[in-house]
């Protein structure tokens, strides 16, 4: 008996030894610096496409848009609905959003598109601005776990189980890209998903994203014609020469 122990103990040191313990789990801030480091430096500094929008009430879909987007990295999307000369739509540019109807802005205010964000503009910017901007988006990133998604494995940015009601980003562990986004706040639970990517100059872009408030599906948006790197001019993105 005495032998069978030493042999399993000397076993066990070689495992360890021979790098067989199990790999130690990734901090949120962890994951989001190797997002960084495979990105930065790489993703595309503009993309543009039609999408196909439908949206929904108790599920049921009650209307389908065509919106077109631009957007210039790290924090500028400009949607026009219907098309350019519509004249409608909304503009986000930094922590604003600016609405305009008939070619005239017809609301400002504070609002920040944090997707434009999570799904490029981190790159755009020094790692510790990158790091400040995910607590001021109210992550915990002292929190983290892995899990799996659609078959896939995951890591979870923000939280230590699935069904924690905080915000929460999950993150591909392959191609390292946001796949899946909860934000609690007093309007109660908004997910997004991020699916079917696809690469686009040298990065990925999901086609197909999904939105759900308190688990009721609002929005699909479905991307046709994705184009990046293309020249814009940033004239566009200001509030002021709309419909000029």
């Amino acid at each position: 008996m005495k032998y069978l122990l030493s042999i399993i103990t000397s076993v066990i040191t070689l495992l360890s030894v021979w790098g067989f313990t199990s790999p130690k789990q990734l901090t949120s801030t962890d994951v989001i610096k190797k997002m960084y480091s495979r990105y930065h430096g790489k993703w595309h500094k503009s993309l543009t496409f039609t999408q196909t929008t439908g949206r929904y009430r108790n599920d049921t879909l009650v209307k389908t848009d065509t919106w077109h987007e631009r957007i210039v990295y790290p924090d500028m999307l400009r949607i026009d609905i219907g098309n350019d000369e519509s004249g409608n739509g909304i503009i986000y540019r930094g922590d604003s959003a600016y609405v305009f109807r008939n070619n005239k802005v017809v609301r400002a205010a504070k609002d920040e598109n944090e997707l434009i964000f999570f799904l490029g503009g981190m790159y755009f910017k020094p790692i510790d601005q990158v790091l400040t901007h995910f607590n001021d988006l109210h992550f915990d990133l002292t929190k983290s776990h892995e899990s799996t998604w659609k078959g896939k494995a995951v890591y979870v940015l923000g939280s230590v189980k699935d069904d924690d009601k905080v915000n929460q980003l999950w993150i591909d562990k392959d191609k390292l890209v946001a796949v899946r986004y909860f934000k609690y706040d007093t309007s109660g639970k908004m997910e997004a998903t991020f699916e079917e990517h696809q690469l686009v100059a040298g990065a990925w872009s999901e086609t197909l994203c999904k939105f759900f408030m308190n688990d009721k599906l609002l929005q699909t948006e479905v991307y046709n014609d994705i184009k990046a790197n293309q020249t814009i001019d940033k004239s566009v993105f200001d509030p002021g020469m709309i419909g000029k």
